[in-house]
Protein backbone atom coordinates (compact mmCIF):
# COMPACT_ATOMS: atom_id res chain seq x y z
CA UNK A 1 0.00 0.00 0.00
CA UNK A 2 2.81 2.41 0.90
CA UNK A 3 4.48 1.70 -2.42
CA UNK A 4 1.20 2.32 -4.22
CA UNK A 5 0.70 5.63 -2.41
CA UNK A 6 4.27 6.65 -3.15
CA UNK A 7 3.78 5.80 -6.82
CA UNK A 8 0.51 7.74 -6.90
CA UNK A 9 2.21 10.74 -5.30
CA UNK A 10 5.02 10.52 -7.85
CA UNK A 11 2.54 10.41 -10.73
CA UNK A 12 0.61 13.37 -9.28
CA UNK A 13 3.83 15.34 -8.88
CA UNK A 14 4.84 14.53 -12.47
CA UNK A 15 1.46 15.61 -13.79
CA UNK A 16 1.62 18.80 -11.76
CA UNK A 17 5.10 19.54 -13.07
CA UNK A 18 4.01 18.78 -16.62
CA UNK A 19 1.00 21.07 -16.23
CA UNK A 20 3.18 23.87 -14.86
CA UNK A 21 5.66 23.51 -17.70
CA UNK A 22 2.85 23.40 -20.26
CA UNK A 23 1.29 26.49 -18.68
CA UNK A 24 4.60 28.33 -18.76
CA UNK A 25 5.12 27.35 -22.39
CA UNK A 26 1.60 28.44 -23.38
CA UNK A 27 1.95 31.83 -21.67
CA UNK A 28 5.29 32.41 -23.39
CA UNK A 29 4.06 31.13 -26.76
CA UNK A 30 0.89 33.26 -26.75
CA UNK A 31 2.12 36.48 -25.18
CA UNK A 32 5.75 36.87 -26.28
CA UNK A 33 6.03 35.78 -29.94
CA UNK A 34 8.35 37.38 -32.50
CA UNK A 35 9.86 40.70 -31.40
CA UNK A 36 8.38 44.00 -32.49
CA UNK A 37 10.06 47.15 -33.83
CA UNK A 38 11.25 48.25 -37.27
CA UNK A 39 11.38 44.68 -38.58
CA UNK A 40 7.75 44.19 -37.56
CA UNK A 41 6.68 47.28 -39.50
CA UNK A 42 8.55 46.17 -42.61
CA UNK A 43 7.10 42.68 -42.26
CA UNK A 44 3.55 44.04 -42.46
CA UNK A 45 3.80 46.78 -45.08
CA UNK A 46 2.75 44.34 -47.79
CA UNK A 47 -0.20 43.26 -45.63
CA UNK A 48 -1.59 46.79 -45.60
CA UNK A 49 -1.55 46.83 -49.41
CA UNK A 50 -3.11 43.39 -49.61
CA UNK A 51 -6.04 44.62 -47.51
CA UNK A 52 -6.46 47.82 -49.53
CA UNK A 53 -4.19 48.45 -52.54
CA UNK A 54 -2.19 51.66 -52.46
CA UNK A 55 -2.17 51.97 -48.68
CA UNK A 56 1.60 52.15 -48.27
CA UNK A 57 1.92 54.83 -50.94
CA UNK A 58 -0.95 56.78 -49.35
CA UNK A 59 0.76 56.57 -45.95
CA UNK A 60 4.23 57.43 -47.25
CA UNK A 61 2.97 60.44 -49.25
CA UNK A 62 1.05 61.94 -46.33
CA UNK A 63 4.04 61.39 -44.05
CA UNK A 64 6.43 63.02 -46.54
CA UNK A 65 4.13 66.04 -46.70
CA UNK A 66 4.07 66.31 -42.91
CA UNK A 67 0.32 65.70 -42.77
CA UNK A 68 0.57 62.29 -41.11
CA UNK A 69 2.72 62.43 -38.00
CA UNK A 70 4.17 60.20 -35.26
CA UNK A 71 3.95 60.70 -31.53
CA UNK A 72 5.14 58.81 -28.46
CA UNK A 73 3.92 58.90 -24.86
CA UNK A 74 4.65 57.02 -21.66
CA UNK A 75 1.98 54.37 -21.41
CA UNK A 76 0.83 51.90 -18.81
CA UNK A 77 3.59 50.43 -16.62
CA UNK A 78 5.95 53.15 -17.94
CA UNK A 79 6.53 51.64 -21.37
CA UNK A 80 6.85 54.07 -24.26
CA UNK A 81 4.00 53.65 -26.72
CA UNK A 82 3.76 54.98 -30.26
CA UNK A 83 0.93 56.21 -32.46
CA UNK A 84 0.38 58.04 -35.73
CA UNK A 85 -2.25 60.69 -36.27
CA UNK A 86 -3.64 62.42 -39.33
CA UNK A 87 -6.25 65.17 -39.74
CA UNK A 88 -9.44 64.71 -41.74
CA UNK A 89 -9.29 65.22 -45.48
CA UNK A 90 -11.13 68.52 -44.98
CA UNK A 91 -10.05 69.56 -41.48
CA UNK A 92 -12.35 72.58 -41.36
CA UNK A 93 -15.43 70.35 -41.58
CA UNK A 94 -14.14 67.27 -39.71
CA UNK A 95 -16.96 65.24 -38.21
CA UNK A 96 -14.96 63.94 -35.26
CA UNK A 97 -12.01 61.75 -34.36
CA UNK A 98 -11.57 57.99 -34.74
CA UNK A 99 -9.08 55.93 -32.75
CA UNK A 100 -8.33 52.80 -34.78
CA UNK A 101 -6.88 49.84 -32.86
CA UNK A 102 -5.09 46.92 -34.56
CA UNK A 103 -5.19 43.22 -33.78
CA UNK A 104 -2.90 40.54 -32.36
CA UNK A 105 0.56 40.49 -33.92
CA UNK A 106 -0.22 43.48 -36.14
CA UNK A 107 0.64 47.18 -35.79
CA UNK A 108 -0.60 50.65 -36.73
CA UNK A 109 0.36 50.03 -40.36
CA UNK A 110 -1.83 47.00 -41.02
CA UNK A 111 -5.28 48.57 -40.70
CA UNK A 112 -4.63 51.56 -42.93
CA UNK A 113 -7.80 50.62 -44.79
CA UNK A 114 -9.77 51.82 -41.76
CA UNK A 115 -7.62 54.93 -41.34
CA UNK A 116 -8.27 55.75 -45.01
CA UNK A 117 -11.98 55.03 -44.61
CA UNK A 118 -12.30 57.41 -41.69
CA UNK A 119 -10.09 60.15 -43.13
CA UNK A 120 -10.89 60.10 -46.84
CA UNK A 121 -14.46 58.75 -46.95
CA UNK A 122 -15.99 59.87 -43.63
CA UNK A 123 -13.85 63.00 -43.05
CA UNK A 124 -12.69 62.11 -39.55
CA UNK A 125 -9.42 62.88 -37.86
CA UNK A 126 -7.66 59.63 -36.98
CA UNK A 127 -5.21 58.46 -34.35
CA UNK A 128 -3.93 54.89 -34.72
CA UNK A 129 -1.59 53.46 -32.08
CA UNK A 130 0.75 50.53 -31.75
CA UNK A 131 -0.34 48.49 -28.76
CA UNK A 132 2.38 47.41 -26.35
CA UNK A 133 4.79 44.79 -27.75
CA UNK A 134 3.67 45.74 -31.28
CA UNK A 135 5.12 48.01 -33.92
CA UNK A 136 7.24 50.83 -32.51
CA UNK A 137 5.80 50.54 -28.99
CA UNK A 138 7.71 49.06 -26.12
CA UNK A 139 6.32 46.33 -23.87
CA UNK A 140 7.21 43.01 -22.32
CA UNK A 141 4.23 41.01 -23.63
CA UNK A 142 1.02 41.09 -25.65
CA UNK A 143 -1.67 42.24 -23.24
CA UNK A 144 -4.68 40.87 -25.18
CA UNK A 145 -6.49 44.19 -24.74
CA UNK A 146 -6.77 43.97 -20.95
CA UNK A 147 -3.97 46.35 -20.01
CA UNK A 148 -4.04 47.93 -23.48
CA UNK A 149 -7.25 49.68 -22.52
CA UNK A 150 -5.28 51.89 -20.16
CA UNK A 151 -3.09 53.05 -23.04
CA UNK A 152 -6.16 53.64 -25.22
CA UNK A 153 -7.52 55.86 -22.45
CA UNK A 154 -4.29 57.87 -22.61
CA UNK A 155 -4.57 58.09 -26.40
CA UNK A 156 -8.12 59.43 -26.02
CA UNK A 157 -6.68 62.37 -24.08
CA UNK A 158 -3.91 62.88 -26.64
CA UNK A 159 -6.37 62.80 -29.56
CA UNK A 160 -8.65 65.28 -27.82
CA UNK A 161 -5.73 67.66 -27.18
CA UNK A 162 -4.61 67.41 -30.82
CA UNK A 163 -7.96 67.68 -32.59
CA UNK A 164 -10.20 69.30 -29.93
CA UNK A 165 -13.21 67.21 -30.93
CA UNK A 166 -16.20 66.43 -28.75
CA UNK A 167 -17.16 63.39 -30.85
CA UNK A 168 -14.86 60.39 -30.74
CA UNK A 169 -15.33 56.80 -31.92
CA UNK A 170 -13.17 53.85 -30.83
CA UNK A 171 -12.88 51.30 -33.66
CA UNK A 172 -10.99 48.03 -33.26
CA UNK A 173 -10.54 44.80 -35.19
CA UNK A 174 -9.98 41.35 -33.60
CA UNK A 175 -7.84 41.93 -30.49
CA UNK A 176 -8.31 45.63 -31.20
CA UNK A 177 -12.06 45.10 -31.00
CA UNK A 178 -11.65 43.30 -27.67
CA UNK A 179 -9.50 46.24 -26.54
CA UNK A 180 -12.10 48.90 -27.34
CA UNK A 181 -14.88 46.80 -25.79
CA UNK A 182 -12.79 46.39 -22.65
CA UNK A 183 -12.17 50.14 -22.69
CA UNK A 184 -15.89 50.87 -23.01
CA UNK A 185 -16.60 49.55 -19.52
CA UNK A 186 -14.29 52.05 -17.83
CA UNK A 187 -15.22 55.66 -16.99
CA UNK A 188 -14.48 57.65 -20.15
CA UNK A 189 -14.56 61.33 -21.15
CA UNK A 190 -17.82 62.62 -22.60
CA UNK A 191 -16.05 63.10 -25.93
CA UNK A 192 -16.00 59.30 -26.42
CA UNK A 193 -19.41 58.77 -27.94
CA UNK A 194 -19.42 55.26 -29.41
CA UNK A 195 -17.56 52.04 -30.24
CA UNK A 196 -17.24 49.89 -33.37
CA UNK A 197 -16.08 46.36 -32.52
CA UNK A 198 -15.17 44.19 -35.52
CA UNK A 199 -14.79 40.44 -34.77
CA UNK A 200 -13.63 40.81 -31.18
CA UNK A 201 -13.50 37.92 -28.71
CA UNK A 202 -15.68 37.89 -25.60
CA UNK A 203 -12.89 36.87 -23.21
CA UNK A 204 -9.25 35.90 -23.32
CA UNK A 205 -9.85 32.50 -21.75
CA UNK A 206 -12.59 31.64 -24.24
CA UNK A 207 -10.42 32.71 -27.16
CA UNK A 208 -7.35 30.84 -25.93
CA UNK A 209 -9.44 27.75 -25.34
CA UNK A 210 -10.72 27.96 -28.91
CA UNK A 211 -7.12 28.30 -30.16
CA UNK A 212 -6.14 25.32 -28.02
CA UNK A 213 -8.85 23.13 -29.52
CA UNK A 214 -7.93 24.20 -33.05
CA UNK A 215 -4.15 23.88 -32.81
CA UNK A 216 -3.30 21.87 -29.69
CA UNK A 217 -6.26 19.55 -29.18
CA UNK A 218 -4.03 17.04 -27.38
CA UNK A 219 -3.42 19.55 -24.57
CA UNK A 220 -6.10 19.40 -21.83
CA UNK A 221 -8.12 22.52 -21.01
CA UNK A 222 -6.64 22.54 -17.50
CA UNK A 223 -3.43 23.95 -18.94
CA UNK A 224 -5.23 27.29 -19.27
CA UNK A 225 -5.40 27.53 -15.49
CA UNK A 226 -1.65 26.99 -15.25
CA UNK A 227 -0.92 29.44 -18.08
CA UNK A 228 -3.17 32.02 -16.44
CA UNK A 229 -1.35 31.62 -13.14
CA UNK A 230 2.01 32.06 -14.88
CA UNK A 231 0.70 35.18 -16.63
CA UNK A 232 -0.66 36.56 -13.36
CA UNK A 233 2.70 36.09 -11.67
CA UNK A 234 4.67 37.54 -14.58
CA UNK A 235 2.45 40.42 -15.61
CA UNK A 236 -0.26 40.95 -13.01
CA UNK A 237 -3.36 39.76 -14.85
CA UNK A 238 -5.02 36.43 -15.55
CA UNK A 239 -7.04 35.03 -18.43
CA UNK A 240 -10.35 34.84 -16.57
CA UNK A 241 -10.44 38.50 -15.57
CA UNK A 242 -9.69 39.75 -19.09
CA UNK A 243 -13.24 39.82 -20.40
CA UNK A 244 -14.75 42.10 -23.01
CA UNK A 245 -18.21 40.78 -22.15
CA UNK A 246 -17.90 41.74 -18.48
CA UNK A 247 -16.73 45.21 -19.45
CA UNK A 248 -19.65 45.58 -21.87
CA UNK A 249 -22.03 45.02 -18.96
CA UNK A 250 -20.89 48.43 -17.70
CA UNK A 251 -20.87 50.11 -21.12
CA UNK A 252 -23.51 52.81 -21.68
CA UNK A 253 -22.38 54.33 -25.00
CA UNK A 254 -23.64 53.00 -28.38
CA UNK A 255 -21.83 50.00 -29.86
CA UNK A 256 -21.84 48.61 -33.40
CA UNK A 257 -20.80 44.95 -33.43
CA UNK A 258 -19.46 43.50 -36.71
CA UNK A 259 -18.61 39.85 -37.33
CA UNK A 260 -18.17 37.57 -40.33
CA UNK A 261 -20.40 34.51 -40.39
CA UNK A 262 -17.50 32.39 -41.74
CA UNK A 263 -15.08 33.40 -38.97
CA UNK A 264 -13.61 30.28 -37.40
CA UNK A 265 -10.72 31.98 -35.60
CA UNK A 266 -12.99 34.05 -33.38
CA UNK A 267 -16.25 32.14 -33.93
CA UNK A 268 -19.46 34.11 -34.30
CA UNK A 269 -20.68 32.89 -30.91
CA UNK A 270 -18.43 35.60 -29.44
CA UNK A 271 -20.58 38.20 -31.21
CA UNK A 272 -23.74 36.95 -29.51
CA UNK A 273 -22.05 36.77 -26.10
CA UNK A 274 -20.82 40.35 -26.45
CA UNK A 275 -24.10 41.62 -27.86
CA UNK A 276 -26.10 40.05 -25.05
CA UNK A 277 -23.66 41.35 -22.42
CA UNK A 278 -24.32 44.97 -23.38
CA UNK A 279 -27.57 45.69 -21.58
CA UNK A 280 -27.37 49.48 -21.28
CA UNK A 281 -27.78 51.93 -24.12
CA UNK A 282 -28.04 51.48 -27.86
CA UNK A 283 -26.50 48.56 -29.72
CA UNK A 284 -26.71 47.05 -33.16
CA UNK A 285 -24.92 44.33 -35.09
CA UNK A 286 -24.06 43.43 -38.64
CA UNK A 287 -23.15 39.88 -39.66
CA UNK A 288 -21.07 40.06 -42.83
CA UNK A 289 -22.00 37.17 -45.16
CA UNK A 290 -19.13 34.91 -46.17
CA UNK A 291 -16.50 36.91 -44.27
CA UNK A 292 -13.74 35.04 -42.45
CA UNK A 293 -11.80 36.56 -39.56
CA UNK A 294 -11.08 40.30 -39.92
CA UNK A 295 -12.35 40.10 -43.49
CA UNK A 296 -15.68 41.94 -43.38
CA UNK A 297 -14.33 45.14 -44.97
CA UNK A 298 -12.52 43.30 -47.77
CA UNK A 299 -15.59 41.14 -48.46
CA UNK A 300 -18.09 44.00 -48.42
CA UNK A 301 -16.20 47.33 -48.55
CA UNK A 302 -19.07 49.58 -49.57
CA UNK A 303 -21.54 48.05 -47.14
CA UNK A 304 -18.95 48.20 -44.37
CA UNK A 305 -18.46 51.92 -44.96
CA UNK A 306 -22.21 52.48 -45.15
CA UNK A 307 -22.89 50.54 -41.93
CA UNK A 308 -20.25 52.49 -40.02
CA UNK A 309 -21.31 55.82 -41.53
CA UNK A 310 -25.00 55.26 -40.76
CA UNK A 311 -24.18 54.22 -37.20
CA UNK A 312 -22.05 57.31 -36.58
CA UNK A 313 -24.74 59.53 -38.07
CA UNK A 314 -27.43 58.43 -35.63
CA UNK A 315 -25.28 58.36 -32.48
CA UNK A 316 -25.85 62.00 -31.48
CA UNK A 317 -29.63 61.58 -31.77
CA UNK A 318 -29.55 58.38 -29.72
CA UNK A 319 -27.71 60.01 -26.85
CA UNK A 320 -29.87 63.07 -26.49
CA UNK A 321 -33.37 61.61 -26.96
Amino acid sequence: MKRLLSFAALVAAALCLTGCLAGKYMSTYALTPNPHGVDDIERTRHKADSLLPGSTMWYDNLKAEGILRDTTIVGYRNFKVHACFVPAKDPASAKGTAIVVHGYGDNHFVFLYLVRMYRDDLNYNVLFPDLQYHGYSEGDHIQMGWYDRYDVEKWIEVAHNVFHDDFMVLHGVSMGAATVMMTSGDPLPESVRCVVADCGYSSVVKQFNNNRKQNFAFIPADVLQSASMVTKKRYGWGFWEASAAKQLEKCTIPVLFIHGDADDFVPIEHLWINYKAKKQGYKEYWVAPGAVHANSFQKHPEEYKARVSDFLRIVPYLEYK
